[in-house]
């Protein structure tokens, strides 16, 4: 699963980059890299590759997609170092152009 997760995530970054994201990810442990694939497969699902964004930009990405996870999962919320992996795996990976629109949910 470790090597599936892997190729998948380094194979979003573009070909002159697939290195450097392939040495970064082999680095991160399996939970690391679930939740890094979690987060690009929200994207995915959302459309909503766009444009390279700045590094606030996708750190608000970040966070707004752990406070939709949260609301989703019932308040289990993943330790903060994650997010910081997500947002250095985003970086390093050259993979900036994923930020995920989640919108708010109302109640009825």
């Amino acid at each position: 699963m470790r090597k599936a997760f892997v190729s998948a995530i380094a194979s979003c970054a573009d070909k002159r980059h697939r290195p450097r994201a392939r040495g970064f990810l082999q680095g991160l442990s399996s939970d690391e890299l679930a939740y890094v694939a979690e987060y690009l497969g929200a994207c995915v699902i959302e459309s909503s590759a766009h444009g390279t964004r700045s590094r606030r930009e996708l750190a608000d990405s970040v966070a707004q997609f752990e406070r939709w996870r949260c609301s989703v999962a019932g308040g289990s919320n993943v330790p903060e170092y994650k997010l910081v992996v997500l947002l250095e795996c985003l970086c390093r990976c050259n993979l900036m152009q994923y930020t995920l629109a989640v919108r708010e949910r109302t109640k009825i």
